[in-house]
């Protein structure tokens, strides 16, 4: 999904397994540029409160198919 320019969607966080984990997470698009947004809900003493963490959206490892081995005798020189 393509966030519109300034905007972005939150979403409650069902894959909590941890406390430290974020209640809601949710992607956003700033100045341009795609950011993931992470939310805790926190009591305060003046009550509850949300703190909020920005990152670079995940990219998965790129793994490289393994080089295969090259017998010498293979080749005529």
């Amino acid at each position: 999904m393509e966030n519109k320019l300034n905007s972005g969607a939150i979403f409650k966080n069902d894959k909590k397994t941890k406390d430290t984990h974020p209640d809601y997470r949710g992607k956003v698009n700033v100045n341009g540029k795609e950011m993931e947004i992470a939310l805790w809900v926190k009591q305060g003493k003046n009550g509850s409160f949300m703190s909020a963490s920005f990152s670079e959206p995940y990219v998965a490892p790129v793994t490289s198919e393994p080089i295969s081995k090259v017998d010498n005798d293979d080749f005529p020189f």
